[in-house]
């Protein structure tokens, strides 16, 4: 057990990693050439994402949510918010990744944390792809022994809004946070209880677009840690004011710079190596 605590691909950052899933690799382990091939790809990918993509696309938003807001208009606090939901995505899934090569190259298989949740068509579906192992934890240890979905339904209400608090709370002691964490309680309980059905029934673009856009709102939420700075984000993102394209030049010409990864954060959000032809054995 003290080797497991102690192991430091899974003890920072990655996947939350359960004893059982390693339990018995800790004795009985084999270091192969394949695993460790794999697991330094892995990790390679990983780093990619962490320093080409998530730490450049990061100066989108740095630079919108520092100026002017009647500069940069409308349509930049949404890029912003774009930017910074593919921010912390290649952030926690570069950190998984890294951890989950690491493992194997010491012949530690670690279950995947992320399933490409901006493909997702509801919130329900974004949370089912989204830092799986942190959504699995707190229902085996916090729904589910409160009783979950067998119980009254003001309790199940209850029992999800407890969860998602502590949701926000372990991201940080913060009130956005915890904020966050209700704003998702809230519409999780919306989808299953009004309009889940009605979601069944629409087509998977209109259903994508409406995840998106609140995902895009729980990421302003969660990013800003001022509520001054939140609500004038929010206001701008559906206030329709134009942009002075001059002027966001003139502000910080670096964010011309931090646009080119854009595009190529769009694409690698998408589960596109599943679309492309093996390379051949050499």
């Amino acid at each position: 057990f003290g080797a497991y605590v102690a192991l430091f691909p899974q003890l920072i950052a990655g996947p939350i990693v359960r004893y059982q899933t390693v339990e018995d690799e800790i004795l009985n382990r084999r270091e192969t050439w394949d695993d460790t091939v794999s697991g330094l790809k892995r990790f390679i990918l990983g780093l990619a994402k962490k320093v080409l993509l998530a730490n450049n696309i990061a100066l989108v938003s740095n630079i919108v949510y520092a100026g002017d807001p009647a500069v940069y208009g409308t349509f930049f606090y949404w890029l912003a918010a774009v930017a910074y939901a593919l921010q912390i995505y290649f952030d926690f899934s570069g950190y998984s990744d890294m951890a989950i090569g690491l493992g194997r190259m010491f012949g530690f298989h670690f279950l995947e944390n992320f399933n490409y949740p901006y493909i997702a068509n509801s919130i329900t579906d974004f949370w089912r792809r989204w830092h799986i192992s942190l959504s699995t934890w707190f229902r085996d240890y916090i729904y589910i022994p409160l009783g979950g979905s067998r119980t009254t339904k003001a309790k199940h209400i209850r029992n999800i809004l407890i969860v998602w608090a502590l949701t926000g709370f372990w991201h940080g002691a913060s009130w956005n946070f915890i904020l966050w964490g209700m704003y998702y309680g809230c519409l999780l309980l919306i989808e299953k209880f009004l309009l889940q059905n009605l979601l069944d029934k629409l087509p998977r673009a209109v259903r994508w677009m409406y995840a998106m856009v609140l995902v895009l709102i729980g990421w302003v939420i969660f990013n800003l840690t001022d509520f001054a700075r939140m609500r004038e984000a929010l206001g701008m993102m559906f206030s329709f004011r134009p942009t002075d394209f001059v002027g966001v030049v003139a502000a910080d010409s670096g964010i011309l710079t931090a646009l080119i990864y854009l595009p190529a954060g769009l694409l690698f959000m998408l589960p596109i190596r599943q679309k492309l032809p093996a390379l051949p054995e050499s």
